[in-house]
This record gives C-alpha cells, sequence and structure tokens, in this order.
C-alpha cells in the first residue's frame, strides 16, 4: 500500500470544514512510514531486500515494533494528536487527524504479509494482498481515485491544484510497481521513500491552501450578513 494510505486524507477532509488542511492530513496518512523510514536509517527498525518475498514487493520488513505494530501506530496517532491540540486548540481536528495516523495499520493490515503485529511481539498479522496483484492494484486505485473525488465534491476551489496531485500520485505510484527493485537494503530505499512521501505531501499543502468546504463556504454567508 502506497498512495492508497491518503484515501483516509481525502475522506477527512472532505468530512467536515473542521477536519485538518489536506497537506496536514497527507503528513497522518503516512506518518508511520516517515517513522520507520528514519529509524530504519539509525538501525533502530530493520528490513531488507529479499527478491520474491512476495509478488509486488521485495521489501522484507522484520523488525518494525515501533511504527507497525497496533499499539505503536496507536501512539503515533496519539502524538500527532497532541500536537494538534496545541496548534488548532480542537479536539475534532486533533482525533480526525490520529485516527489517519492510525488508518496507516489497518491499510497495511490488507496488504503485507506476517509482518505486522498488534503490540510488537508475535503473532505476526497481515493478509497478504502484496501476493495478489490482480486484487491489490485495482483495491489501491479505487480507495484513492474514490476518496479524491468525495475531497473534490466537498470542497469548492480551481481544479488544477488537485488535477495535479492525482496525476503525481498516480504517476508516483506507476513508478512504485514497475520500477525494477533494488538488490539489497541501501541508504537510498529510505531516502527515496522521503522523496515519495514528501513531494505529494507539499502538493497536497499547495490544494489545501485552495479549496474550501462546501459547507465552510456555506456559513461564511451568514456571518457577513450579521
Amino acid at each position: 500500500m502506497f498512495i492508497g494510505h491518503w484515501a483516509p486524507a481525502f475522506l477527512a477532509a472532505a468530512a467536515s470544514p473542521r477536519a485538518p488542511k489536506l497537506g496536514t492530513l497527507f503528513v497522518a496518512g503516512q506518518l508511520v512510514d516517515w517513522g520507520f523510514f528514519a529509524l530504519s536509517i539509525v538501525g533502530i527498525e530493520k528490513m531488507r531486500i529479499t527478491p520474491g518475498m512476495t509478488t509486488m514487493n521485495s521489501m522484507d520488513l522484520y523488525y518494525m515494533p515501533y511504527t507497525h505494530s497496533l499499539l505503536g501506530s496507536a501512539v503515533w496517532g496519539l502524538a500527532f494528536a497532541a500536537i494538534l491540540i496545541l496548534w488548532r486548540r480542537d479536539l475534532f481536528a486533533a482525533i480526525v487527524g490520529g485516527l489517519v495516523v492510525v488508518s496507516h495499520w489497518l491499510l497495511d493490515f490488507l496488504v503485507h504479509t506476517q509482518d505486522l503485529t498488534l503490540t510488537g511481539a508475535p503473532p505476526k498479522l497481515g493478509l497478504g494482498l502484496w501476493n495478489y496483484p490482480a486484487i491489490e492494484i485495482p483495491l489501491e486505485l479505487f480507495l484513492l481515485v474514490g476518496a479524491f473525488i468525495l475531497y473534490m465534491r466537498s470542497t469548492k476551489g480551481p481544479i488544477a491544484p488537485p488535477a495535479i496531485l492525482l496525476v503525481v500520485l498516480l504517476g508516483l505510484q506507476t513508478f512504485n510497481w514497475l520500477a525494477p527493485e533494488p538488490d539489497q537494503w541501501t541508504i537510498a530505499t529510505p531516502l527515496l521513500g522521503f522523496v515519495g512521501f514528501g513531494l505529494p505531501t507539499l502538493i497536497a499543502v499547495w490544494v489545501g491552501s485552495t479549496r474550501w468546504h462546501k459547507r465552510e463556504v456555506g456559513l461564511a454567508v451568514p456571518s457577513v450578513l450579521r
């Protein structure tokens, strides 16, 4: 799961004008992967490249208790919510942001092989849809594009910024699916991940600054007339 992790970000932004801005929600959607790659650089969490590990992915994610356990994801979600409370002073926005963080584990559960945990210790879990491209590929596209359409229907603003974001997301996902896989883990692996997460997030910040929730726009009219 790659771009599918941003589906909850679009859904949250579409659901309420009180939700955090889209760029913030994009950070939330991939926060635990930001954390995993950062921790893997310093050796706290670990992965290796094992060709044929799954049909779609050669990453052997054999030790990641602090980010990809359900408990670990919940801690990251609580930390993100705490930051939003301090920043936004809005408990609802903080809860939404925290839930988007935790959604990462639930979506990973669909595609990962048995490398996820509940608390960081066995049993290891995962439905393994990375071994079934005919299911995983349309599922991921459906999640992302469906959530994007809901976001567009719930917000108003220029079309070009979100269209550019969608094209970039689909382009990155295509690269992720079709690019040759590395033979071994190097520092380039997490750095490429940071680029893959960072570029869409920066564009999402731009998109969020150009669009307004329709309910927010509707509420603005009476306030002007008072």
